[in-house]
């Protein structure tokens, strides 16, 4: 079977986890906080922060954000739940802004149509969540202004993006947005197993961030609000959740992450392969961008087709998947209110996508065979 993601475990991977296994160490741990600093590094960011998932993740940025009752949040329908759910967590209302028809990402376009109604309206979101969907960054620098003008915050989910680039920057440096969000699950571009890291420039943001990670617990006497009695003591100051990274998945992460860098260049390589190799099919080709980290290789064909393509695919053991359902579409969402129609190029999208494997050990041959087959679905 060839699967549209798989993690690639090496032996200094093994190695760094049994280290961990073998020290005093398992749950929290040195680990954390050398994998921290490393991917604030790679994104050229102050602060990082590790979390449990990227869930998780998204969770305590809307909080650090004082997200909650009586709020609003935005965020794009092309994506997993997650995006939206995290608003949700938070006691806050959600609402979507619809893609653009070129790199599937929230449209710029349609989210100024939005905020001019909404300000019309009295009821602008607190917070923006752009999606880079497949490993490509939204129109970070357009955003921002709007936010700017708009009086939003912006939540980056990067969880597609880790080792991708936006006008020659890390995603990840925060450079216009309040936070990133990453995802480190296995079929993403590096994997702790599951886990997840939030990266931000704002110093009180990041101290928020692990609190918010470790039960609402202050991290330091300065963080208390009275003196500690002595060194056993801790004091809790707001509600937060066990959202923890254990030091074995730091281990992984950390050694995963210095193999980032041949991790993206061969995605992009099998990209630009694909690109050459589907050119003449009857099919829609994601939108080229050396900039993307390339999670995800999403093709179009017709509507009334898909589900013939996609069953020859799986049958002859290439395990293609649909990413993603439109978020308000779900049945969940519909009782809030949503419905069909609502966010149509997100919909249209939806119809007539699936993404092809796309991973770091997908052979040269393997790939060919992924197009020939697809070659004879569609014949």
């Amino acid at each position: 079977m060839i699967p549209y993601g798989r993690q690639n475990i090496s032996d200094d991977d093994i190695a760094a986890v049994v280290e961990v296994l073998r020290s005093e160490w398992l749950t929290q741990g040195p680990g954390i906080a050398s994998f921290e600093r490393a991917v604030a590094e790679v994104c050229q960011a102050r602060h990082a922060v590790a979390v449990s998932n990227a869930t998780a993740a998204l969770h305590i940025a809307c909080l650090s954000l004082d997200v909650g009752p009586g709020d609003l949040v935005w965020t794009s329908p092309n994506t997993f739940v997650a995006s939206a759910n995290c608003a949700l967590y938070c006691g806050a209302d959600i609402d979507f802004v619809d893609i653009d028809s070129q790199t599937l990402n929230l449209s710029v376009e349609r989210l100024a149509e939005k905020l001019d109604a909404a300000r019309q309206a009295g009821r602008l979101p607190k917070v923006v969540i752009p999606v880079h969907f497949s490993g490509r960054s939204c129109d970070m620098q357009a955003i921002a202004a709007l936010g700017k003008e708009y009086g939003f915050r912006i939540i980056e989910d990067a969880s597609h993006a880790v080792g991708a680039e936006h006008q020659g920057m890390p995603v990840g440096a925060c450079q216009y947005s309040d936070i990133t969000v990453f995802s480190f699950h296995p079929v993403k571009i590096i994997t702790t197993g599951e886990g997840g890291m939030l990266t931000t420039n704002d110093t009180a943001l990041a101290k928020r961030l692990v609190r918010l990670r470790t039960h609402g617990i202050a991290q330091g006497s300065d963080e208390m609000v009275s003196a500690p009695q002595g060194p056993w003591e801790y004091q809790q100051i707001e509600l937060g959740f066990n959202y923890r990274m254990t030091n074995l998945q730091a281990a992984l992460g950390l050694s995963q992450l210095a193999r980032l860098s041949p991790f993206i260049a061969r995605r992009r390589q099998l990209v630009r392969q694909y690109h050459a190799l589907l050119a003449d099919l009857p099919i829609v080709l994601p939108q080229a961008s050396e900039e993307s980290a390339w999670h995800l290789y999403p093709i179009r064909v017709a509507a009334e087709r898909r589900l013939d393509v996609f069953s020859k695919l799986r049958a002859a053991d290439v395990w293609v998947q649909v990413h993603y359902i439109p978020v308000h579409t779900q049945p969940y969402y519909r009782n809030l209110g949503f419905k069909a129609g609502d966010f149509p190029e997100a919909e249209h999208y939806f119809a007539e996508a699936f993404s092809l494997p796309l991973f770091y050990d997908l052979t040269d041959e393997e790939q060919q065979s992924v197009v020939d087959l697809l070659r004879e679905a569609l014949s």
